[in-house]
């Protein structure tokens, strides 16, 4: 490995490799301070079970196959046409979430179509499955006996200058200056050694702020600092700043019934649903997700994963679900709650009469120097940042600094006084099933999953993406992994976590 040295950064290649590993959750840090109470699966299902509505489920329609294949085609497009990667290598390593690894060898081989820069994967009768590139949209999946798309695809205008002109944060010049008094370099290089310690990991990316500054970075091979990598259910957390900069607006209010059109008939009871239910996934709108303390492998295709791969209108497929208990009582993982905040920032954006594809560039990206971040749409053109979603680490150390910063970027307030402290204050629905570590679209560091501090929140992704935000060390820290990775990747982050502290001032 050769490391390149710039005054406060570091820099590498990392070679990646190809074995098989399995996805597993992310092992504790261990605090030293008592834990916090938890629940027991059986416990979450006991309590569910007590609150639980007497409404149907209605599982998702179609081949799980056929989602595994549609779900392939979208990652492999995705990969070939925004980060760059070979067909090869994104089948070995990536997008296990919504075509899991085992699924892969019952399907065909995807073939891309440089032409129409698009993905095909065939099914064992014969079908098959399509993804297609649309610019600045990403790759969407194409329904079934579909040959199109039914919006009109946006190019996104950024109104930024070349990054290279500008010092980070709005752009990418860093200070020639030495590291800042008090910062161990040596330990500053160890901590980054850790991050990419196990090959297996295959980490893309690390990056590492300090009270704003970019101490720290690395790269794996194929990756640079301009990558748009997958992020998956990080942008979970991106909706929430989207629904933050409308509430500052005055659009919305947090604790105001959220105004789905499909919830006004008289008498709906999800017409109680706040936005602040939705944001604290605790809306009680009955799906299925692999996370559910109850989830049966063998059961129906989850609606959670469907919400991926169904190529529908995800916004009417969220909205049209009944209620499994009363809202704010219950939390759970749904991919539901925030594809309806999605919902509604598309429902206030239009009726501003302004262009939905582009908002998130001009009214949040542009204004802290986010240049590579793509959201995907669904086929009718409804964003779905519950997970498809791309961006540079930069970008995501970018979007964390504004929340160390309160919501404020350049002396500019974006979010509403009180937002970040919403997003990283656990959810009642959670601190009631004794699951503290969830807030209002953002984790919280609750259960010691990682070495630091039980107040740091984080945005989370599937496959070992994660972007940590540490109030009380002034600390920023993204790490990005091919998927193949995720479980020796979480192993090495919080390694390398561990001697990050160690590196900084002591106060």
């Amino acid at each position: 490995m050769k490391i390149r040295f710039i005054p406060g950064v570091i820099f590498s290649v990392m070679a990646l490799s190809t074995s098989l590993l399995a996805q597993t959750p992310l092992p504790t840090g261990g605090a030293g301070v008592p834990a916090v109470p938890s629940a027991t699966n059986e416990t979450l299902r006991a309590r569910a079970k007590a609150l639980e509505l007497p409404t149907p489920y209605v599982p998702p329609p179609g081949d799980p196959l056929s989602h595994h294949a549609a779900g392939l085609a979208k990652v492999v497009c995705s990969a070939v046409f925004i980060s760059g990667f070979d067909v090869d290598f994104a089948v070995e390593n990536l997008g296990y979430f919504t075509s899991p690894y085992a699924e892969r060898a019952k399907l065909g081989k995807p073939v891309v179509d440089y032409k129409t820069k698009s993905v095909s994967v065939a099914l064992p009768d014969g079908k098959v499955r399509v993804a297609r590139f649309f610019g600045d949209q990403g790759a969407v999946t194409i329904p079934e006996k579909e040959d199109g798309i039914f919006f009109a695809p946006v190019k996104v205008k950024k109104n930024l200058p070349d990054p290279m002109t500008q010092p980070w944060p709005m752009g990418d010049v860093l200070p020639k200056e030495p590291l800042p008094d008090g910062l161990d370099a040596a330990k500053l290089a160890r901590a980054v050694d850790a991050a990419f310690a196990n090959p297996e990991s295959l980490t893309a990316a690390f990056v590492v702020t300090w009270k704003g500054r970019l101490i720290a970075e690395r790269y794996g091979d194929r990756v640079n600092l301009d990558t748009p990598l997958e992020a998956w259910s990080m942008g979970k957390s991106l909706a929430a700043t989207l629904l933050g900069l409308l509430i500052k607006d005055g659009v919305y209010d947090l604790w105001q019934p959220a105004p789905i059109p499909e919830w006004q008939a008289a008498g709906d009871p999800r017409g109680k649903i706040r936005i602040a239910d939705l944001a604290h996934m605790s809306s009680g709108l009955r799906i299925r997700a692999p996370q559910d303390p109850d989830f049966d492998p063998n059961g129906p295709y989850p609606d959670h994963v469907y919400l991926y791969t169904g190529a529908i209108n995800a916004f009417k497929y969220a909205a049209t679900r009944p209620l499994q208990w009363p809202p704010a009582t219950v939390g759970r993982y749904h991919n539901t709650d925030p594809v309806l905040v999605n919902y509604l920032i598309r429902l206030a954006v239009e009726k501003r009469g302004e262009e939905y594809l582009s908002y998130p560039q001009r009214a949040l990206f542009d204004k802290i120097g986010i240049r590579s971040m793509l959201i995907e749409t669904d086929p009718w053109g409804n964003f779905l940042t519950q997970g498809y979603d791309y961006g540079s680490a930069r970008d995501w150390a970018r979007l964390a600094n504004l929340y160390l910063q309160d919501g404020v970027w350049n002396g500019q307030r974006m979010l509403p006084e009180g937002f970040v402290k919403f997003s990283r204050t656990a959810a009642p629905a959670w601190v009631a099933d004794l699951r503290p570590n969830y807030g209002g679209l953002f984790w919280i560091n609750s259960d010691d999953r990682f070495p630091l501090p039980r107040d740091v929140y984080y945005m989370a992704g599937a496959g070992g993406q994660i972007t940590l935000i540490d109030p009380a060390h002034d600390l920023v820290v993204v790490r990005l992994g091919h998927f193949k990775g995720a479980t020796p990747g979480a192993v090495d982050l919080n390694k390398a976590l561990a001697l990050l502290v160690e590196a900084l001032p002591k106060k």
